[in-house]
């Protein structure tokens, strides 16, 4: 956000006003770069960098809140992200814009690619190739997940939640939907915007 007293930045009045800067052709073509880009993984390091570092559409804390919610959700966290994200700016067109993008290619280089795949996985080239696609996606993660880190390291109730879900689901290797059906309420609960007096 700007400072207090002088002009709003462009990204503020963007964000503010998302309808006005945010087409179907931008959805589309950026949920296609998060698609191509991220080939062999690390889909949300680069959704993360195109929505929030390249675009400017929402804010960090934005798309953390978003993506939090598309984990939580049933189905696919990327495919659910660019739903979330074409529906804020332009409703059901560019939820389906946005879908669009992030499938269409992909699929079609799927289709393609498994079908060779079958065909020739024997071959100790491709098992090379493989594994370095997720040497990269594992790195990817990892960048994404530093970058992310910082302001639940400053925070210590978050730093409190984020070590307790991890060491159940990490660690003690208890269920996922239980840990989030526990943990989510009382996040939800001490974070909940109060009025400050």
């Amino acid at each position: 956000m700007s400072e207090v007293g002088s002009a709003p930045l462009a990204s503020d009045v963007e964000r503010n006003h998302p309808d006005a800067s945010v087409g179907l052709g931008a959805l589309a073509s950026a949920f296609l770069r998060i698609a191509i880009a991220s080939f062999g993984g690390g889909l949300s390091a680069w959704a993360r960098y195109v929505i929030v570092e390249e675009r400017a559409w929402l804010s960090e804390q934005e798309f953390l809140s978003a993506l939090t919610v598309c984990r939580v959700l049933p189905g696919a966290n990327q495919v659910n992200m660019a739903v979330f994200v074409g529906a804020r700016f332009r409703g059901v067109a560019g939820a389906l814009a946005a879908l669009g993008g992030l499938i269409a290619v992909p699929l079609a280089l799927l289709l393609g690619l498994g079908s060779a795949y079958f065909h020739y996985h024997e071959v100790p080239e491709l098992r090379s190739l493989l594994g370095g696609a997720v040497a990269a996606a594992a790195g990817m993660m990892l960048s994404m997940g530093i970058k992310v880190a910082g302001p639940v390291l400053r925070d210590p109730a978050a730093l409190v939640f984020a070590v307790v879900a991890f060491v159940t689901v990490g660690i003690l290797h208890w269920s996922l939907p239980l840990v989030v059906v526990a943990l989510a309420p009382l996040a939800i609960a001490w974070f909940w915007p109060r009025e400050t007096t």
